[in-house]
């Protein structure tokens, strides 16, 4: 799949750390409307410098754009990608707004046209692990998931001096004015969508609970620096999601059932471990085993291969996804109601700033299918 990058900031320099490692993508050019930021990525990975959107748009050797623009223009950039036939993967959210990721959502399907986003660790080996361990029924009846995005005291991080690879600066103020809500929680809740199914209600609450982060944006603009929700899926199962740039750094999830629990220690990482705790009973009693069993990570040898000894997230992995869906002519595994109903989520979640409680999600997605490699 032929590919160009649209937006060249920190996130942008993620994606190259793996890019060419994957045979499925071809970057074709790249284009930001900040003329130095845009010189300094081209330089740097050696990439070809579009004059401007237009080009990119009207190049026909571009089949699909990597939307990695700031948050708040993510609607608009896909939205004039899509309309000149170009294949979309959007970096989260689809959009600020949801009544524009729905006009996403329905343009793509208008136009026969493929619309997929970020994050994208739901295809990384953990994920599928837990997902297989779920489906074998090795925890039993699932009840209740507790997901943490934690991500330790911002302000005190020294995030001014945080730099991409081609010199990005780390967007620490959209951080703050899109809320770190937004900017994350789709990392758990891909994973609990696809092993739960949709949603049907969210209740939140939200709080900036440090006012002075002393990182010159004012207050006024600031989202909230934490959040927890109560996500309850159709299927039954209740989650609780905590967010915050407060509590110390836990990317921890974990899945309570009928029959033990299972968890993962940072759903962020390639190889985060997979832990089985069985529920025993003795004498009439139950409890829960204080041993837990390793799982051993699923993969195909090209999954190991990529994420053996990373610490880091993969970014490509989406957009490879996207690539050989549509090279095989089959759903994609991140499609665009599944981002539809992460988005809405989300966004409901943060609507609790403004004394939000109980929300009906009316979004719904088909059912994902795991990995090749994962099938039961």
């Amino acid at each position: 799949m032929r590919i160009a990058i649209v937006g060249c900031g920190f996130v942008a320099d993620l994606y190259m750390e793996t890019l060419r490692r994957h045979a499925d993508l071809e970057l074709v050019c790249a284009w930001d409307r900040d003329a130095a930021r845009l010189f300094a990525f081209c330089r740097h990975h050696g990439v070809r410098m579009a004059t401007g959107l237009d080009e990119v748009l009207d190049d026909p050797s571009v089949d699909t754009v990597l939307n990695l623009t700031n948050p708040r223009e993510h609607y608009t950039v896909s939205r004039a990608c899509l309309e000149a036939g170009k294949h979309v993967y959007s970096e989260k959210p689809l959009a600020m707004r949801l009544d524009e990721a729905e006009a996403l959502v329905a343009l793509a399907d208008e136009r026969g046209l493929r619309l997929s986003g970020a994050p994208s660790r739901l295809l990384g080996r953990p994920a599928q692990t837990m997902w297989k361990a779920l489906r074998d029924g090795r925890i039993g009846q699932p009840y209740l998931a507790y997901a943490e995005m934690d991500d330790g005291l911002l302000h005190r991080m020294g995030v001014r001096r945080w730099r991409g690879a081609s010199g990005a600066p780390w967007p620490y103020r959209d951080e703050l004015e899109v809320g770190n809500t937004i900017e994350h929680a789709g990392y758990a809740l891909t994973w609990l969508c696809a092993f739960f199914g949709p949603a049907r209600a969210v209740t939140a609450f939200a709080s900036r609970v440090v006012p002075e982060k002393r990182l010159d944006v004012p207050l006024a603009r600031q989202a909230a620096d934490f959040s927890v929700a109560a996500i309850e899926f159709e299927c039954g199962v209740v989650a609780r999601l905590t967010c915050s740039i407060v509590a110390r750094h836990d990317h921890s999830i974990t899945l309570f059932g009928e029959d033990g629990v299972l968890s993962t220690d940072d759903c962020w990482k390639p190889e985060s471990p997979v832990r089985l705790h069985r529920r025993l009973t003795l004498r009439g009693r139950t409890f829960e085993s204080p041993f837990a069993r390793r799982l051993p990570l699923l993969g195909d040898a090209e999954a190991r291969a990529l994420s053996r000894k990373r610490r880091k997230v993969d970014f490509c992995l989406g957009p490879v996804e996207l690539a050989r869906a549509i090279a095989e002519g089959r759903p994609g595994r991140l499609p665009a109601r599944l981002c539809l109903h992460i988005t809405e989520i989300a966004l409901a979640i943060t609507a609790a700033m403004d004394g939000a409680a109980r929300v009906a999600i009316r979004s719904r997605f088909d059912a994902i299918e795991p990995m090749p490699w994962a099938h039961a």
